[in-house]
């Protein structure tokens, strides 16, 4: 085989082969939930509409709630800035929602600038400074643990754990998982490559 096509095969095999290999961590991780104790259960934000959280933001804060109710850990912490225009951040509709679903307020942690996973985790590890905070229980959709895990880990937590949102909950048809996946290992690699 000439070398020229050998360079090919290898470099077609590494552009592939190492996307693909990070479909496989993400799908597997999605399939683990590690349901134990930590200092703090870490909520990642998502859509919130006028002070409500949207379907699939409620269904991360019911799956803290049990969590929490399980005695899993005595903090929550929820994250999420705002959009241009909003009025709430994700982090204090995720507050709202789980005070008036009994938890109390002195046990919730809000982190209210991030805008994304990377700089809500950030924002986390700031908090958990302060706190003392060295162990997280991450809730999140299922295909975003293995991010989640990996930045978490990125940024010194000694022990990071993945208890995903149920699926059934969630309620995502396969078309939206395939694209939900592919945009995982996308966001991945740009993590990886760039930082961000």
């Amino acid at each position: 085989m000439k070398p020229l096509r050998l360079v090919t095969i290898l470099l077609l095999v590494l552009v592939l082969g190492y996307p693909a290999w990070l479909a496989f961590r993400v799908w597997e991780q999605s399939h683990h939930d590690e349901v134990v104790g930590a200092d703090a259960i870490v909520v990642l934000g998502a859509a919130q509409y006028d002070g409500e959280p949207s379907p699939i933001f409620k269904a991360r804060l019911d799956h803290a709630l049990f969590l929490y109710q399980e005695d899993l850990s005595d903090i929550v912490i929820v994250t999420g800035g705002k959009q241009p225009g909003d009025r709430f951040t994700e982090a204090g509709a995720g507050e709202a929602y789980l005070t008036a679903e009994g938890i109390p307020a002195d046990a919730i942690l809000a982190e209210t600038e991030g805008s994304t996973t990377l700089e809500s985790l950030r924002s986390v590890r700031t908090i958990a400074a302060q706190q003392g905070i060295d162990s997280l229980l991450l809730v999140s959709d299922p295909l975003h643990s293995e991010r989640i895990k990996r930045i978490s880990e990125d940024l010194g937590f000694e022990e990071t754990f993945a208890s995903p949102a149920s699926y059934t909950q969630l309620d995502r048809s396969r078309a939206t998982k395939a694209r939900e996946l592919a945009r995982e290992v996308a966001s991945l690699l740009a993590y990886q490559l760039l930082e961000r």
